[in-house]
């Protein structure tokens, strides 16, 4: 795992709390407003995005080039900024644009700090929610809801006979794919809600989170986040979770051992 110097992960913490508040007051004050949404698959599926997608993104790169001018920026939307920075920052300018569009307050801005490829630094921000949940070191990670921050962790302690598991596959698994993994299909037990489920993870709620598809701006930002509470994070295959992809998020390794071990008839996808 890569880490920074307590000063570095301060130092950034710092800029991407104040952030979150500044992308809400950004939202209430100039976004908040009727949207138009467009496909991007263009009749290969569904997969939208607003033009207030492309604002938030605008926004958060603004705000990181104006403090970081030497920093790359990989955004969904844009992707634009490329140096020779072992720093680059990884945005999903709304992560659940789905539940953006239909008015699920669920949705969120997530933006990561890589540090030489890794992700060290996260943010998750939900504005409708009014909370955002950051980590200011490898160990540490925190909710902020109505102005009080709460340092969180994940469920350890939790057996695998009582865990919570949310879990979606969305347009990604057939049936007959889903049909190999029937102990997943009995576990999924609790709704899942985009970055949501994966933030709930952090702060102890649920215990387990499969989903497929991931882009690296779905889960990079919230690495950081879950790792610092505790948790395990990879892809089904257990291989690292920097590549994206299909994502599991567990509480301790027993839970994550058994969870990989029902998921092998899969884990080639």
């Amino acid at each position: 795992m890569v880490k920074l110097k307590s000063s570095e992960y301060a130092k950034y913490s710092k800029f991407l709390s104040i952030l979150a508040n500044k992308l809400n007051k950004f939202y209430f004050s100039k976004l908040n407003k009727p949207f138009k949404v467009s496909n991007k698959s263009r009749g290969k599926g569904y997969d939208p995005v607003t033009n207030i997608d492309r604002a938030f993104e605008k926004f958060i790169s603004k705000e990181i080039k104006k403090k970081f001018p030497n920093h790359q920026i990989i955004g969904e939307e844009f992707n634009y900024k490329k140096s020779n920075s072992d720093f680059s920052w990884v945005i999903d300018p709304i992560d659940g644009t789905r539940s953006f569009v239909i008015g699920n307050p669920t949705w969120s801005n997530l933006i990561s700090l890589n540090f030489k490829g890794y992700p060290v630094i996260g943010l998750a921000n939900f504005p409708m929610l009014k909370k955002f949940y950051f980590n200011s070191s490898n160990k540490k990670a925190f909710l902020v809801e109505n102005n009080k921050r709460k340092k969180i962790s994940v469920n350890k302690k939790v057996s695998f006979s009582n865990i919570k598991m949310s879990a979606a596959f969305y347009d990604r698994i057939s049936l007959n794919q889903q049909k190999k993994i029937p102990k997943i299909l009995k576990l999924m037990q609790f709704p899942c809600a985009d970055a949501l489920s994966y933030a709930h993870l952090a702060e102890g709620k649920i215990d387990v989170v499969i989903q497929c598809g991931n882009k690296i701006w779905d889960i990079h930002p919230l690495i950081p986040i879950i790792q610092a509470a505790g948790g395990i994070v990879s892809r089904w295959n257990n291989d690292t979770p920097i590549k994206a992809g299909n994502i599991l998020v567990t509480t301790n390794r027993g839970v994550h051992n058994k969870i990989i071990k029902i998921l092998k008839p899969l884990s080639k996808l």
